[in-house]
């Protein structure tokens, strides 16, 4: 551990070959150590985010991967990477010849009891740059100068590079095929559209502690029909099965196995279903071996906020919903609903964290919630149930038999 009262936090850069494997390493590449205020939740976290404006004046060292001196500078974070491209200062210590290839290679932290945590870069913009843990164990004892720590941080890079390497392939899925979700039933069907938009500024601004927007995939709109059957049989298919139109004619299926509402739930996609709406009864019971019960259709509008923790590379959605049905849209089901999405990590974790963490964003939900009086308690209530309730309450609007 430094001197300092706050642990050491860097951006190191060097060229773009160290990962990506273009050229092998050399003893005169350039290293540049940006010493900056440091960027995680917690030591370690999972992942960091960077962003440029945001760093203020950072004292910049450059040296050769031998620890040879190249210079040093103060250089305005804003200045690093205009168009995300070396700026002047860079090009000025480590030479015009390597600064067209120099990008952000890690993230590194300081650990309290010695060595250093490393955070691969996985994303770079003009505006930002995304890392995520690469060591599970601090790596590089000794003064940052001394480089220790950079040959086990870029063998480990290059141990890992068919998922680095590659757009989004860092994600990994926990508890495959099988769906997460917390409802909420909203009152008085609110707008959810402004509802969207107010919880996601409390996430950008920090409110609920340790998480953020996911990095550049924090909002998705969808609005689509949907033609549910309830699958009466066999016991062991039991649940639902629903129909919603892709773009070119064609349809998704969606499989969810239960007999009663629940956290956890079996659910599997179906894509590229080529069936005409009037064959849909017909295709699950031939296809698909089901007996199945027809239930009114719906048009379904829902925004999807996606929260990422820093702390545990989890990622959840949280999304606003809204359900009319196509006969009678007066009848409607508005909902908020929090359901595990996906993991930006390359460490193994532990699945039990996962669930505490969810439940934990879950309590800041319902107190979110509550306290602009969009829900009272977190329910289980899903959208066969409702379904069943209106047709037992208006026998009218179950739709004929094909």
């Amino acid at each position: 551990m430094r001197g300092d009262t706050v642990p050491g936090a860097w951006i190191v850069l060097g060229g773009v070959h160290h990962l990506n494997q273009t050229a092998p390493r050399r003893d005169d590449d350039a290293v540049v150590l940006v010493r900056v205020l440091p960027q995680e939740v917690c030591v370690p976290s999972t992942t960091v985010i960077v962003r440029w404006d945001t760093l203020g004046i950072c004292p910049v060292s450059a040296l050769t991967s031998t620890g040879r001196p190249l210079g040093t500078d103060l250089v305005d974070g804003s200045a690093l990477y205009p168009d995300a491209i070396a700026g002047s200062a860079l090009r000025a210590l480590v030479g015009e010849a390597a600064a067209p290839g120099l990008v952000p290679l890690c993230y590194l932290s300081e650990h309290p009891g010695g060595g250093y945590h490393a955070y691969a870069q996985i994303r770079f913009h003009h505006e930002d740059a995304c890392f995520v843990r690469t060591t599970r164990e601090p790596v590089g004892a000794g003064p940052v100068e001394s480089l220790r720590w950079l040959k086990p941080t870029l063998d480990e890079h290059a141990n890992l590079e068919p998922r680095l390497n590659n757009h989004q392939r860092y994600y990994r899925t926990h508890f495959a095929g099988t769906e997460l979700e917390y409802k909420y039933n909203l009152e008085q069907h609110p707008n959810i559209w402004a509802s969207s938009m107010e919880l996601l500024k409390a996430l950008r601004h920090g409110e609920l502690p340790d998480c953020l927007p996911e990095y550049r995939q924090e909002f998705e709109i969808n609005a689509f029909d949907n033609h549910m059957y309830e699958v009466l049989g066999p016991e062991q298919e039991r649940g639902y099965a629903s129909f919603i139109p892709m773009v070119d004619g064609r349809h998704l299926l969606k499989r969810k196995w239960f007999t009663e509402d629940a956290f956890a739930r079996r659910e599997e996609l179906f894509s590229d279903i080529e069936v005409a709406p009037h064959e849909f009864a017909q295709f699950l019971r031939s296809e698909h071996n089901l007996r199945v019960q027809a239930l009114p259709a719906f048009r379904r509008v829902r925004y999807d906020i996606q929260c990422e923790s820093m702390r545990t590379g989890h990622v959840y959605g949280i999304f606003f919903d809204r359900c009319s049905l196509l006969a009678a849209p007066e009848i409607l089901l508005s909902q908020c609903e929090i359901e595990y999405r996906r993991s930006r990590s390359v460490l193994d974790q532990d699945k039990e964290e996962l669930l505490t963490e969810m439940d934990r964003i879950d309590h800041w939900l319902s107190r979110y919630l509550a306290g602009r009086s969009l829900a009272k308690q977190r329910t289980l209530h899903s959208k066969l149930s409702f379904l069943r309730e209106v047709v037992a309450a208006r026998p009218d609007l179950v739709p004929d038999e094909e």
